[in-house]
């Protein structure tokens, strides 16, 4: 296209109704302040008088935000909404899988469909092998010049949420970016396991299709049924990171069961055991009876109980004294135990009162003087006969609580184990696996735990020894994955000692080698490790990694119970079964053929795979070329609430294999909420699917997800009232690159994130605006060649105009200040300053600056307009360099159609993600320009100001003055008289002419202290229909002013009204009478102002 083709074209296009960053225009009569009582809008006295003559300063407003809803006029939200709304046009990809996309075949669209920008651009990097790393080239690499990070592995059970997408949008944005940076940059994907979900839901799934439960399968088969499962469902995550542009390494996705990770997980065990750490024992921990199987902290969740609630247990056959077969929690229940050889009784509570069966110990305070004359003694338990001592412990007992005597059961309670333990009590556990009553438990043998707890209420009131329930608050603890009421219970299982790597981890963050960002959570690190308890690493499930030790005998050997702790010695860690015969033979002193080995049927804890995850996936313990040239990685990231449960473990058990720290940097982004703050939860029906936001959905979708939670009828209307009123239409289709930018916005470092995903939708405004800008940018710049060199060229060609050195200056600032938050992790401070670039900078301003220098094509004009183009083209390009961490797919689909592509010589890449991240050349930045440029575009918003108060259609060009203190200022305005004319729509503006020379009829605004620009008005305002307007708003006003003062002087108002509503009222009163007042002096002015024109 040639330079006058190109100038018509401009002619007949428009970026922009009008400038953004102008305000919108209102009518003389209409207000913008708060309303007050009675529905009117509350107009100031100062924009009534810029209505009028305009004598006060111009308001600071601040700049538009596509990302804010609801602010804005109400005509702006319904444009949003409908282009929200609009129908997509139909796609189909038609580029072949692996294949770049033909742009050259395909004309820009007039509007950005997220659907067709982000086809096939995923694919062709993979195909491309874009995202790998040669280990070689990495290898000798500094730190500084290489980025390692592996993906936090989601549950192969579950499918991402939004929370998660936020996780991929920070890693990426920071994968991508140090890859832009020339760093060896490997980002590895896997999944995790996840022992306890995915056994639950394969078994709800053979249940529901075959009636079978597991122990029907065997456990072969079951594990060959879960391994079918994850092979038909366990994909869902990896299409959901592709769709989100995650750029990580598939050729290196890890699975923490295949056979590299497997063969880790075996290896650390006998390590563990070989340096002393790994031990069996019997302790109390969390029992799900549902599971049957002993669960880590991680998987409880709390329900707090107020007082007497009654709760359903899927576990039961349900009881017969409720209408819906509940049982009774949150209730204190007292019953007294007899005293041995007396009369007396001794009086005790608990909210557990089945757990009596197994109690061991009534304690007493040793300090008691009520109880002195029982110590030594003994009750007598009413169901058994057994005899119970009475203890002295001041540790557990508070005398001034209850009857100050305290029941101890130290097989089921944490507090009453550490005292069974200090006493040397017995220890009798009086549950199964499944939760009924064991042999312990007398007459209740085999009732389940909450039906003996009402037998063994009904009992004690035959016997005389129950005194009494009341409520009583409680915190209930439930399995995440059966939903079942958590038993503590005492088992047998597998535990690491970690007070040496837990202090080693501490001491790693103490002498600084180990950064955790934000650096608050130190506290919390501490805390938790400086108190860390072994940790129990054996679950009684099927699925998982089985643990390797085999419990050895001799063959024809009798009564050696591998339950026992006193055999401990006969379990043999091995790497495998022959290893483990080798060992067993030493043990027994007998040959192959005489021992029998039995495999322990238990799995390991989930969190013990992952955490080897940053060494295991890189080959450890085999020294591969991969843990060579990747480990330790550079940066583990991940949400605050695994702090302890994976990255503490990973970086104990780095240290404690590796010798070695698996990162240097842990960034803990905040828990994603949702707009009420509540917790994203599939029971609230508020988890919402990425690709729900990416590809859209409908509001009817939306709703069959929350009658299909476990919210309360009440709670669910609500939240479809929300969900009907945040998305009428559904979520509209809105792009991985919208919902990407959108997340990193809320990326506050130290605070949780309540997520309004009506915010999250308004980013793809935002990828339609960027769209757009390009579109209308390119048309600029279609005859103009850039160079490979184009931006030094364009510096020492003595060509630019203050115009394009303040664009280049503001883009250096741009790059400074995105990769300083880069590196600082402050991912919302990158995309504000990105996002201001592009609508502040370059579209309210330059773009708009350059309209008539673009369309200038004569000779004299040749060298401003090669500026201009070269400048434009370099802060587009530069731009979405900048924003493609960010924003993958639409900047490489804008970034490919820019001109000049594939001509710029050997430096030029294939693809922006491969291209060389922006950064600051300090020599290019010009803070005079920038300087200049702001007292230009005050003058500019406030000759717009004066436009829109008077209702000057835009064909009207208008006569400007400007008043200004000499030096920089004056300068300033003086050399961009043709850009102020451009923007504020002027005929002529003048600076500081002759104050005779001014008409008297001019509407001003004062700028600031050194500046005033003065517009005249003659010959352009209709008095007549201004003055109508505003005596429209004066009767409008009168009424609810009227009610109000009636209202006041009502009889009885003083001694009847609360001092809040009266206190209330007079502030809408004084508004009412200063809004009159204020029309009243608008109507006094233009009146005034109608004179002068006459004379």
């Amino acid at each position: 296209m040639s330079a006058e083709e190109a100038s018509k074209q401009l002619e007949t296009m428009s970026l922009q109704e009008k400038p953004a960053d102008a305000p919108a225009p209102a009518a003389a009569a209409e207000g913008t302040a708060d309303a007050p009582a009675g529905g009117e809008k509350k107009l100031s006295k100062n924009q009534l008088k810029k209505l009028a003559k305009g004598k006060a300063k111009k308001d600071k407003k601040d700049k538009p935000k596509w990302n804010q809803p609801g602010e804005g006029k109400k005509k702006k939200d319904d444009a949003k909404s409908k282009a929200l709304t609009l129908p997509k046009p139909e796609f189909v990809n038609t580029t072949p899988k692996g294949h770049k996309k033909d742009l050259s075949a395909t004309p820009m669209a007039d509007a950005y469909h997220p659907q067709a920008v982000e086809a096939a651009w995923q694919d062709w990097w993979e195909e491309c092998g874009f995202y790998s790393c040669d280990p070689k080239t990495a290898e000798g690499k500094s730190d500084d010049e290489k980025f390692v990070m592996v993906i936090p592995p989601p549950n192969v059970t579950g499918s991402l949420h939004l929370g998660h997408a936020l996780t991929a949008a920070v890693e990426d944005t920071l994968t991508r970016w140090h890859r832009m940076l020339g760093h060896s940059t490997l980002y590895v994907p896997g999944t995790d396991h996840a022992g306890i979900a995915t056994q639950s839901v394969v078994e709800k799934m053979l249940m529901k299709e075959t009636k079978q439960s597991r122990h029907d399968l065997g456990r072969e088969e079951f594990i060959k049924k879960v391994w079918e499962w994850k092979g038909e469902y366990g994909n869902r995550i990896t299409t959901q990171l592709r769709r989100l542009g995650s750029s990580v390494d598939w050729s290196r996705e890890r699975f923490t069961m295949d056979e590299m990770c497997s063969k880790a997980v075996i290896e650390a065990f006998n390590r563990f055991h070989e340096d002393g750490l790994l031990y069996r024992a019997e302790r109390l921990g969390n029992w799900s009876c549902a599971l049957k199987s002993a669960i880590s902290d991680i998987e409880v969740d709390y329900i707090e109980l107020e007082g007497r609630t009654f709760l359903e247990v899927k576990t039961h056959k349900g009881n017969a004294n409720d209408p819906k077969g509940r049982y009774e929690f949150g209730v204190l229940t007292s019953f007294a135990y007899p005293i041995e050889d007396s009369d007396e009784k001794l009086i005790v509570a608990t909210t557990r009162l089945e757990t009596m069966l197994g109690d061991t110990a009534v304690a007493i305070h040793p300090e008691d003087a009520r109880y002195t004359h029982l110590h030594g003694k003994h009750v007598v338990h009413p169901f058994n006969g057994r005899k119970i001592p009475i203890v002295c412990d001041a540790e557990l007992v508070d005398m001034a609580f209850g009857t100050g005597a305290v029941k101890i059961t130290p097989a089921h309670d944490p507090n009453d184990y550490e005292c069974g333990k200090r006493h040397k009590l017995e220890f009798i556990t009086v549950l199964t696996p499944e939760g009924a009553i064991n042999n312990n438990g007398s007459q209740f043998e085999g009732m389940m735990r909450y039906d003996a707890r009402i037998a063994v209420e009904e009992a004690l009131k035959e016997k005389g020894l129950y005194i009494g329930k009341e409520p009583n608050k409680m915190r209930l603890g439930l399995c995440s994955r059966s939903g079942d009421i958590l038993e503590p219970m005492i088992t047998p299982q597998w535990y690491v000692n970690c007070n040496g790597m837990a202090k080693r981890a501490t001491d790693a963050v103490r002498n600084g080698e180990l950064k955790i960002v934000p650096e608050e959570h130190e506290k919390t690190w501490f805390q938790w490790l400086d108190n860390i308890r072994d940790w129990c690493v054996s679950r009684q499930l099927w699925w998982g990694h089985q643990i390797p030790a085999w419990f050895a005998t001799k063959k024809g050997e009798e009564g050696v119970s591998k339950l026992d702790m006193n055999n401990n010695d006969r379990w043999i860690v091995a790497r495998n079964e022959e290893e483990a015969y080798t060992k067993a033979e030493k043990v027994l002193g007998c040959t192959r053929d005489e021992i029998d080995l039995e495999r322990d049927e238990d799995v390991l804890d989930t969190w013990f795979s992952s955490g080897l995850f940053p060494f295991s996936v890189m080959g450890w313990p085999e020294q591969t070329d991969d843990l060579k040239a990747f480990y330790p990685t550079s940066l583990l990231e991940t949400g605050l609430d695994i702090l302890f449960f994976w990255v503490a473990r990973m970086v104990m058990m780095g240290l404690q294999l590796t010798d070695t720290l698996p990162f240097h940097t842990v960034y803990l982004h905040a828990m994603v909420r949702d707009k009420e703050g509540r917790k994203m939860s599939k029971s609230l029906g508020n988890v919402i699917d990425p690709l729900e936001v990416i590809s859209g959905c409908t509001l009817e979708h939306l709703l069959s997800k929350l009658d299909g939670g476990n919210l309360p009828p009440k709670e669910v209307a609500r939240a479809k009232k929300d969900q009907a009123e945040d998305f009428p239409e559904g979520i509209p289709e809105c792009g991985s690159d919208a919902l990407r930018f959108g997340l990193l916005a809320y990326t506050v470092q130290g605070r949780d994130v309540n997520l309004d995903m009506k915010r999250v939708v308004g980013y793809r405004l935002f990828c339609n605006k960027l769209w757009n800008a390009t579109k209308f940018a390119l048309q600029f710049v279609s005859d103009f060649q850039p160079t490979a060199n184009i931006l030094d060229e364009l510096m020492s060609s003595g060509k630019m105009a203050l115009r394009d050195k303040f664009m280049i200056s503001r883009l250096m600032a741009c790059c400074d200040t995105v990769n300083t938050c880069f590196q600082n992790y402050k991912f919302g401070d990158a995309q504000a300053a990105s996002y201001a670039y592009w609508m502040n900078d370059l579209c309210d301003v330059y773009l708009e600056l350059i309209k008539p220098v673009i369309k200038d094509t004569s000779e004299e004009n040749k060298d401003s307009r090669w500026a201009a183009q070269a400048t434009l083209w370099i802060a587009l390009e530069a731009g979405l360099r900048i924003l493609h961490p960010m924003m993958p797919f639409v900047t490489e689909e804008l970034w490919q159609r820019l001109p000049g592509r594939g001509t710029l010589g050997e430096s030029e890449t294939e693809s922006i993600m491969l291209a060389q991240f922006p950064l600051c050349n300090e020599a290019y930045s010009n803070p005079g320009s920038e300087q200049s440029m702001e007292t230009t575009m005050n003058v500019i918003k406030a000759c717009r100001s004066l436009r829109q108060q008077y209702n000057i259609a835009n064909k009207v060009s208008t006569h400007f003055f400007v008043k200004v203190e000499s030096g920089q200022p004056e300068d300033s305005i003086k050399s961009q008289i043709d850009d102020i004319k451009t923007l504020g729509r002027a005929s002529v503006v003048d600076v500081n002419i002759d104050e005779d020379s001014i008409p008297k009829s001019v509407g001003i605004v004062v700028v600031d202290e050194t500046t005033t620009v003065l517009m005249d008005i003659k010959g352009l305002v209709d008095y007549a229909a201004e003055i109508k307007k505003l005596q429209k708003q004066l009767t409008k006003n009168a009424n609810p002013l009227g009610q109000l003062e009636k209202k006041i002087a009502a009889p009885g108002y003083e001694e009847n009204v609360s001092d809040d509503i009266k206190a209330k009222n007079l502030e809408n009163l004084n508004g009412l009478k200063k809004k009159a007042a204020d029309i009243e002096e608008a109507i006094a002015n233009f009146k005034a102002l109608e004179e002068l024109e006459k004379n």
